[in-house]
C-alpha cells in the first residue's frame, strides 16, 4: 500500500533518494541536496511527494509552485526550478506510484491541481505512466510541444568515424602540437569548487557574459549555481571536467550523476582557442572515461540543435504539457492553457522577427557644399 506525503526540501532524505536510485534509476535534478540549494536561494518554492512503501521510498517528485502573471491562479510545475532541464519523476519501477501522486495533489487544499510539465523524457516510463494515471482518474490533458534532443545511450551512438570523428582526431592533433594537452574531472567537493570557479570565470568572458547571459551576470544565478554544484559535490553527483593547454584551462564542462546516467549541464570554452573546437573535444575524451567508469546513458541537456546533435546520433523525445488533476476541467486549467498558447504565439512572432533582414536606415549626407 503507498502512502504520500508532501514536504519541503530536506537533506535527511538523501539515504532513501540514494537507495531508491539503486533501483529506479534517477533524475540528478530531483536530488534532495539540489532541491535544497534552490529552496536556500529562493529560487522556487518547492513541494516534495514522497511515496513509501511501509519506510522504503519508491517515489519522489519535486514540483514548484508558481503563476504565469500577478492575477492568474498559481499552478504546479516541473522542472522544479530554473537550470533544471528534465521534469521526470523518480520511480520505483515495480511499484504503480502516479496514480498515489495525482491523488495526494487532488487532496491538498493548499496545493493548486494544474501542473506543467515541461522538458518530460517522453521516452521514459515515467512518462507513460503519467498518461495513464491521468486517464483512469479522467484528468485533463493537454499537449503543448514534443520535440527530440541529443542523447546519448550507449557507445554505439556516438559518431567516432567519418567525418566527425576525423575532425575530433585533427583537432586534438593540432592542438597537442599548441601545446601539452590534459584533462582533469576531479571529483572531491573540494576541487569540484575550484574548477566551478574556472567554469564560471570563463563563461563570463564568452558571448553568454556579453550577452548578459552568464550566470555570473546575475548574482542569484552565481549564488545558486555555486550552492547547487557544490551541494551535489558532496554527494559524489557532480564534477567540472577541465581541458587545459600547458596548465590553462580552455574548455569547461559541467557535469551531473545520477545512477548510471550522466548530465552535461553547462559548457563553456576560451574563444581563442574557437578554431580546434575544444568543447567538442573535452565531451568527446570525458565520454570515454565516463563510459569506462561504469556510466551507461549521458543526458545532453541540450535543444537538438547544439553542438552534441554534431558528435552524438542518439536522441530522446521531450514532451511539455499541462494537466489537471481535479475531477472536472477547471477556470485554472483554461487559464493556464491560455496563457501557454499565448507563449507560444509570442515566441513564434519574436522568431520570425529575428529571421527578418531589416533595411538600415539611410545615412545621412554629411558632405559639406562648398561654395
Amino acid at each position: 500500500m503507498v502512502s504520500v506525503d508532501i514536504r519541503v526540501p530536506d537533506l535527511a532524505l538523501v539515504p532513501h533518494w540514494d537507495a531508491l536510485v539503486l533501483r529506479a534509476g534517477g533524475n540528478v535534478f530531483m536530488h534532495p541536496a539540489a532541491l535544497c540549494a534552490a529552496a536556500a536561494t529562493g529560487f522556487a518554492r518547492i513541494h516534495v511527494l514522497l511515496a513509501w512503501d511501509g519506510d522504503r521510498l519508491v517515489g519522489l517528485w519535486a514540483l514548484r509552485e508558481r503563476r504565469s502573471a500577478p492575477l492568474f491562479p498559481k499552478f504546479l510545475a516541473a522542472p522544479p526550478y530554473e537550470y533544471a532541464f528534465v521534469a521526470s519523476p523518480v520511480i520505483d519501477p515495480g511499484t504503480d506510484v502516479m496514480p498515489a501522486f495525482f491523488d495526494a495533489i487532488a487532496r491538498e487544499p493548499a496545493l493548486p491541481k494544474v501542473i506543467q510539465l515541461k522538458l518530460l523524457d517522453g521516452d521514459d516510463a515515467t512518462c507513460r505512466a503519467i498518461v495513464s494515471a491521468l486517464g483512469a482518474r479522467n484528468g485533463q490533458m493537454l499537449k503543448l510541444s514534443e520535440r527530440t534532443r541529443p542523447f546519448l545511450g550507449s557507445e554505439s551512438e556516438r559518431k567516432r568515424s567519418g567525418s566527425t570523428g576525423k575532425k575530433l582526431r585533427q583537432d586534438w592533433n593540432r592542438l597537442s602540437g599548441v601545446g601539452a594537452v590534459e584533462i582533469g574531472n576531479e571529483r572531491s567537493p573540494g576541487e569540484v569548487r575550484a574548477a566551478l570557479e574556472v567554469f564560471l570565470a570563463m563563461e563570463a568572458r564568452s558571448w553568454k557574459g556579453a550577452n548578459g547571459t552568464a550566470l555570473l551576470c546575475d548574482e542569484d544565478d552565481a549564488a545558486f549555481a555555486r550552492r547547487f554544484i557544490g551541494g551535489l559535490a558532496e554527494h559524489s553527483s557532480a564534477s567540472v571536467a577541465l581541458l587545459r593547454v600547458d596548465g590553462k584551462a580552455i574548455a569547461a564542462q559541467v557535469l551531473l550523476y545520477s545512477g548510471t546516467m550522466a548530465y552535461t549541464w553547462k559548457t563553456a570554452f576560451d574563444a581563442a582557442f574557437a578554431k580546434f573546437s575544444p568543447g567538442a573535444l573535452l565531451i568527446d575524451k570525458v565520454t570515454d572515461a565516463l563510459f569506462a567508469a561504469g556510466i551507461a546513458q549521458i543526458e545532453s541537456c541540450s535543444a537538438e540543435s547544439s553542438f552534441m546533435e554534431q558528435l552524438w546520433t542518439g536522441r530522446r523525445t521531450t514532451v511539455d504539457m499541462l494537466v489537471d488533476v481535479g475531477a472536472r476541467k477547471s477556470a485554472a486549467f483554461i487559464l493556464a492553457a491560455a496563457g501557454e498558447h499565448a507563449y507560444a504565439w509570442a515566441r513564434e512572432k519574436r522568431n520570425q522577427l529575428r529571421g527578418v533582414s531589416w533595411p538600415l536606415p539611410k545615412r545621412k549626407n554629411l558632405a559639406v557644399t562648398r561654395t
